[in-house]
């Protein structure tokens, strides 16, 4: 016997269990995740079936499923027992397609909601009509004593998928489940794999052994029995029914189903009975939650760490991603090319480098000797600034789309997600154009950087002999080439043109000022890149978004698990 207050208990914590199991999304398609989803469904099912109504209504009348293979006997069976047609019975299968419960009219109101089976609609009325596999069709008959109902499920076997699948999870509801077989089918493989599974959750069995020659039925139900010994279900007891002519209402005669009538109406009759068999099959329904939540458990971590993968490759896609822009504004990869020919044309021409002293004072002098009185023409260097910093961060940003895409590929769930949101595979569409008003942004950053700096009334007019584009403009150039210390040549810039840029720079704000402002000018522009590579990795974070699992989703799914089996 289960006292109110142990239900109570075990009410509160398999009701915990069953929120947490809800939560539990397995929705990225990884390997195995299939054997999670059936899990999650069939605990779900048998929590809200059987368990938590059963725990909330200790005294509800016993459910007794009725199932078995196409062919059976089921719904004849039935029918013989509460003596009408309640229950569509013939040879044309699946006969039964809609489950019928019959009941007793003291029992309405314990079958009338959405006590047990909640996903199942009620109807009533003739039994002609198919009602489709959602729905559950209330038969109240005065055959059947109070306190016992009888549920004609679908066929275990059946050649309709959603039909085997009604009655696997009818049959998990059950308190009693009376299982129907044949002399000629009792040994079949579908009908154990069930069997074996009811035997492992401790749900009480009764066998009833239809259509046996009356003169072998001793050698056959000797051989169940013993196949029922080797599963564990020795205490099963075994109804055997010869084969015979039904009756003119289609109907199994009166003596071969008097003693299984007897045996269910003592069972009704008996509430110590019953709440035996109740608490058997309540504490082997309880006793199977561990194993198939430690399943569950298992499948939600693996969706955790399958999302943290897909995260990381995002991740460290743009990572490397960034860390190629520093080092391409930081190795001469900028300064060459068209920039390096803008610079000439900029400083006159490719002779004017022979004609600068290595002393700070003579390139002073000369740069001042040459450009004085006039603002130097920077517009085409500062373009060809702006194009090759704009074709770095373009080239980098497009080429992380498609290393995420790649490593997606690879990762487990990866695949459906890129083919679900084909953009994915590449940059955004307005990547280019953000990236140019980027890079004019932080020119104009760098202008404002220098006119910063050059607010004294000696530096100012420095700055305005060359033109505050134009020092903008150099500023730029030796950012990406100056890493701590001057390198010169070693960034590839021919003929000295970092130096170069940097003595001018130097003439007019001094050594310290010009290394603080490079770094400034270099750090603005890492900045913008940044906040744009984190848009664009954002993407992927929003495709992740709809299957993100819950941090610490796993942890609370074992706890609650572990709290059902402590009251246990």
């Amino acid at each position: 016997m289960i006292s109110r207050d142990d239900a109570m208990s075990m009410l509160g914590a398999v009701t915990t269990l069953r929120e947490q199991v809800q939560r539990t999304g397995l929705p990225l398609d990884i390997p195995d995740v299939a054997s999670g989803r059936s899990t999650r469904d069939a605990l779900l099912k048998q929590l809200d079936d059987y368990v938590i109504p059963r725990l909330r209504s200790l005294d509800a009348p016993l459910l007794t499923v009725v199932g078995g293979s196409t062919g059976a006997g089921k719904s004849t069976l039935v029918n013989s027992i509460v003596d009408a047609e309640v229950s569509r019975s013939g040879v044309l299968r699946p006969t039964t397609t809609t489950p019928v419960l019959v009941h007793h009219p003291q029992d309405v109101r314990w079958f009338s909601d959405d006590r047990v089976l909640p996903g199942l609609s009620r109807v009533t009325g003739a039994t002609d009509v198919d009602d489709g596999a959602n729905a559950l069709r209330l038969v109240v008959s005065s055959s059947l004593p109070p306190g016992m109902a009888l549920l004609d499920a679908p066929d275990i076997d059946s050649v309709v998928s959603s039909n085997r699948a009604l009655a696997t999870q009818l049959l998990a509801a059950a308190d009693l489940w009376l299982f129907v077989t044949t002399a000629a089918r009792y040994a079949d493989a579908v009908p154990w794999d069930l069997l074996r599974q009811a035997s492992e959750r401790g749900t009480a069995i009764a066998i009833v052994l239809d259509r046996v020659p009356p003169e072998a039925m001793a050698d056959i139900r000797s051989h169940l029995a013993s196949m029922l010994r080797e599963q564990g279900l020795s205490t099963a007891p075994i109804f055997g029914i010869p084969e015979a002519v039904l009756t003119a209402e289609g109907r199994l005669p009166e003596p071969d189903v008097a003693r299984l009538r007897s045996w269910l109406t003592a069972l009704a009759s008996d509430s110590r009975a019953r709440s035996v068999i109740v608490k058997q099959t309540l504490d082997g329904a309880l006793g199977s939650l561990d194993r198939r939540a430690d399943v569950l458990v298992t499948a939600s971590r693996q969706q955790a760490q399958a999302v943290d993968a897909l995260h990381e490759a995002a991740r460290a896609a743009y990572r490397d991603a960034l860390d190629n822009v520093e080092n391409g504004m930081t190795d001469g990869t900028l300064l060459r090319g068209e920039v390096l020919a803008r610079w000439q044309e900029y400083v006159g021409t490719g002779e004017f480098f022979k004609q600068v002293e290595s002393t700070i004072s003579k390139v002073r002098d000369r740069i001042t000797a040459a450009l004085k009185g006039q603002a130097p023409p920077a517009g085409d260097l500062g373009e060809a600034l702006q194009t090759g910093v704009a074709a770095l961060v373009t080239a980098q940003g497009q080429g992380a789309a498609a290393t995420v895409a790649r490593r997606w590929r690879q990762l487990p769930g990866g695949d459906r997600l890129l083919d679900e949101g084909p953009q994915l595979s590449r940059a955004s569409a307005d990547l280019s154009p953000r990236i140019e008003r980027l890079v004019r942004d932080w020119q104009v950053e760098v202008l404002e950087l220098v006119r910063s700096e050059g607010k004294d009334r000696r530096t100012t007019a420095r700055v305005a002999a060359y033109g505050l584009n134009g020092i903008g403009v150099i500023l730029m150039l030796v950012a990406f080439a100056h890493t701590g210390g001057l390198v010169g040549a070693e960034v590839g810039i021919a003929g000295g043109t970092a130096v170069l840029a940097q003595k001018v720079l130097e003439a007019i704000f001094g050594d310290q000022a010009v290394r603080d402002m490079a770094a400034k000018a270099r750090k603005r522009l890492l900045e913008h890149v940044a906040e744009l590579y984190a848009a664009e990795r954002l993407r992927y974070d929003g495709a992740l978004e709809g299957i993100e699992t819950k941090e610490g989703q796993a942890q609370r799914l074992a706890e609650a698990a572990a709290a059902v089996k402590a009251v246990r």
